[in-house]
């Protein structure tokens, strides 16, 4: 099970902070990522972060977002800066193991102009 947290409501050219934390370790977590949906559109990856900690961003995101994670926490993070209106959708985490794959419920991030 997933659980995020940190959506709001922000101004443009603000700041958010997703958490994601697995009621299992991440230990073993094979990848870990955050996926969001605009309003109307599909869900689409927005970071990923390997078992062996490399990322990959989503071009729109490079140089403003940022994943982590603290294994001892099994917890993953998205540090979100400089905020724009097109950045609002629901955003979901995903946790891949081995043999299973998990999403959390979704949280809402609305940046108003």
């Amino acid at each position: 099970q997933l659980v995020e947290s940190g959506g709001g409501l922000v101004q443009a050219g603000g700041s958010l902070r997703l958490s994601c934390t697995a009621s299992r370790s991440i230990f073993g977590a094979g990848v870990m990522g955050w996926h969001r949906q605009p309003p109307g559109k599909q869900r689409e990856l927005v970071a990923s972060i390997s078992i062996g900690g490399d990322t990959n961003y989503a071009d729109s995101v490079k140089g403003r977002f940022t994943i982590s994670r603290d294994i001892t926490k099994n917890t993953m993070y998205l540090q979100m800066n400089s905020l724009k209106p097109e950045h609002t959708a629901v955003y979901y985490c995903n946790v891949a193991y081995l043999l299973e794959n998990y999403w959390g419920q979704g949280t809402q991030a609305a940046v108003s102009s």
